[in-house]
């Protein structure tokens, strides 16, 4: 049976996650002790005692959630599961990048820092929000923002059919945001985010985050992953490295990355990380795929893919 690590992004961060991995796992306490040394800060202390509003700084959620999917996969690896491909969502696919082997932990994590750190300054720099668009096709969204004159609006997050995560200058988004209810969106909602990610408002972090792949070792996938620009499988450096640099100002094409990957063979996906946003989304993209979720050592202990 083909199986797919999917890895999950921004906002399934919680307090205290992976907190078990670190205590009870080689792996775990190795993992975690070098993400305190490459980040310059006690990421541990913020991952596993909080407070919520510091973890959901984008400077720390992603190399958190980064670090607690990593540890996941390679326990996951350890134990005999063997995926057939991966994919991850925004911030997860370099997660998914890492358990492929298209990087070590290490490299991956220095990546992600300078990611988080350009994503949150751009944000700052360039105020920007999100908004979910519930009820409307992809083509509808996209026409809407097209047709919008007044700021910078964009489609940045293809999630589900009748998903879709609008992104831009904040009057822009909230300006829109009526309109998309006037073209039959059954609900649109301002997310709490700090920035326009997937938009060209994320264009400042680019240069750094260009630089830093610059400087490192990319090696070819042991196992395809489905980037997020193109919804199809990349395994070469080169491919890796502009996938990358592109997916910053681009949308998220996730309901079509699974959706392929179904196409492709694919015929169970496990949800690498915390929480359930990605078994949610899979519901609503292929109810043909079968989806489970794991979080937790225990999960690992007891996970069964046969």
């Amino acid at each position: 049976m083909s199986l797919a690590f999917l890895c999950p992004g921004q906002a399934s961060q919680k307090v205290g996650m992976g907190h078990d991995l670190f205590q009870e796992t080689e792996l775990g306490k190795s993992y975690f002790d070098a993400a305190n040394r490459i980040m310059g800060v006690d990421i541990q202390d913020i991952i596993f005692n909080g407070p919520e509003e510091k973890l959901k700084q984008t400077q720390y959620t992603q190399p958190a959630i980064y670090v607690v999917s990593v540890i996941i996969g390679k326990l996951l690896k350890e134990k005999g599961v063997k995926p057939t491909c991966a994919a991850g969502h925004s911030l997860g696919e370099y997660s998914a990048l890492a358990l492929a082997g298209a990087f070590d932990f290490e490299t991956g994590l220095a990546l992600v820092k300078v990611r988080a750190e350009g994503m949150q300054n751009a944000g700052t720099t360039q105020a920007g929000t999100m908004a979910a668009v519930i009820g409307l096709d992809d083509d509808k969204v996209r026409e809407v923002c097209k047709g919008f004159g007044d700021g910078i609006v964009v489609a940045a997050n293809f999630n589900a059919k009748g998903q879709v995560v609008i992104s831009g200058e904040v009057e822009a988004v909230r300006t829109i945001m009526p309109q998309m209810k006037d073209a039959g969106a059954i609900k649109v909602v301002e997310l709490n985010v700090s920035g326009a990610f997937h938009s060209p408002l994320m264009t400042p972090a680019k240069e750094a985050l260009i630089d830093k792949l610059a400087s490192i070792q990319i090696n070819h996938c042991e196992i395809p992953v489905y980037a997020n620009v193109s919804a199809s499988p990349v395994t070469s450096a080169d491919d890796i490295r502009q996938s990358l640099i592109d997916q910053l100002e681009n949308p998220v094409r996730w309901h079509e990355s699974v959706s392929q990957m179904v196409n492709d063979g694919i015929s169970s996906a496990v949800e690498v990380g915390p929480g359930r946003v990605l078994q949610g989304l899979s519901r609503r993209i292929d109810r043909s795929l079968n989806m489970n979720g794991v979080e937790s050592l225990e999960q690992i202990v007891n996970f069964n893919h046969v």
